[in-house]
């Protein structure tokens, strides 16, 4: 699978922002879909993952409530919805897609997310 992760950029504190993953190459609703993220000299964490079917999601504590996964599986794409963003979401955020939610096989190549004024 190949995976092309969009939708980065500059926002003020408060704004929001929609990532989205483009896969290609094999089925994509065969997999988990997952949201990481890597800050400067951090590691990498995982955001938020979600099921083949969309009935199962996960969420860091830290974005509960601000953040939404969601994907469409004709459309071979999956989401991130981040409202409500704050500096300390400022990271490269990378989608990956997995057999499992522990086991994470393919990955894109990041996109960019800075929260600043």
């Amino acid at each position: 699978v190949q995976l092309q992760a969009s939708g980065g950029g500059l926002v003020q504190p408060g704004g929001s922002l929609r990532l989205s993953c483009a896969a290609s190459g094999r089925t994509f609703s065969n997999y988990t879909m997952g949201w990481f993220r890597q800050a400067p000299g951090k590691v990498r964490e995982f955001v938020s993952g979600i099921n083949w079917s969309g009935l199962s999601r996960y969420y860091l504590d830290s974005v509960k409530g601000r953040f939404a996964i969601s994907r469409d599986n004709a459309k071979n794409t999956g989401y991130l919805q981040m409202n409500s963003l704050k500096p300390e979401d400022t990271a490269v955020y990378y989608c990956a897609v997995g057999g499992s939610w522990s086991t994470w096989d393919y990955w894109g190549q990041g996109t960019l997310v800075t929260v600043s004024s």
